[in-house]
């Protein structure tokens, strides 16, 4: 079996459980799932149970291995998860600190490799600057540069574009998008666009209050039904000139 799966999964934090007996069906290698659903719905706590962050029931299976039996340094192996913002007060060069990333893989250093992929993400001229000094976005570009030397199987992105401009959105997605499916493996993203999710989304899963909405391609996915059931808005797809679809908002939905 090839991909992600769960099954009967519950966690969430402290004494409150956020998502409960939750079933989703395979999520494929060499594909983007984005996570999709209304502030507080779960999408954060899936990411950080995935990644064996939180406390959590239930069967995470990747192709073909339960990582919820494994120990937490074998799974980290095999997950990479990217939070919203890198720790704070870290006085290392950008360079350095992938190349500690690199090395928490367990690979050979390797600063050529290091460096195609701060070329490929546009950011080479970050290379020698501290991490404490970067801003928001710049941040989160390398922390994305990081999380790739590290080659995952799983890659867990959350809102990863939160801090960037729109020339950036659409080059960190595309940039994601080359690597996991050149790499074959399952990238799970969180973002609040749902613009952004039908036109780079390979996969879409739709949560609201913990649970499953929908799970499939983005236009089967992304409907008036799910928009109104998961967000409590009216809106339709439309198709923009050059045949895209996207969302158009009408609305709040009658109680």
């Amino acid at each position: 079996m090839n991909g992600l799966m769960l099954n009967q999964l519950t966690t969430g934090y402290g004494r409150k459980t956020v998502i409960r007996n939750l079933d989703i069906p395979i999520l494929p290698r060499g594909k983007i799932t984005v996570l999709l659903g209304p502030n507080g719905c779960g999408k954060s706590t899936l990411l950080r149970a995935l990644a064996g962050l939180n406390p959590a029931q239930g069967d995470v299976v990747l192709n073909g291995d339960n990582l919820s039996t494994m120990a937490f340094a074998q799974r980290a192996q095999q997950v990479v998860f990217l939070p919203q913002s890198l720790p704070q007060g870290v006085h290392l060069h950008v360079l350095e600190s992938i190349i500690v990333a690199q090395r928490a893989s367990g690979g050979d250093e390797n600063q050529a490799e290091v460096m195609a992929i701060l070329q490929q993400l546009g950011i080479t001229h970050l290379a020698m600057q501290f991490l404490d000094q970067l801003s928001g976005g710049q941040k989160q570009l390398v922390g994305l540069a990081q999380s790739l030397v590290r080659k995952p199987q799983l890659l867990l992105l959350d809102e990863p574009l939160s801090a960037l401009d729109l020339n950036y959105q659409f080059h960190v997605m595309e940039q994601v998008a080359r690597e996991t499916r050149g790499r074959d493996i399952v990238t799970v993203i969180v973002v609040h666009d749902i613009n952004i999710a039908l036109r780079h989304g390979d996969h879409i899963v739709m949560l609201k209050d913990g649970q499953l909405i929908a799970s499939g391609d983005p236009e089967s996915v992304i409907t008036e039904h799910t928009l109104a059931k998961g967000y409590g808005v009216r809106g339709s797809i439309e198709r923009g000139s050059n045949g895209l679809p996207y969302v158009a908002l009408d609305g709040l939905v009658s109680l």
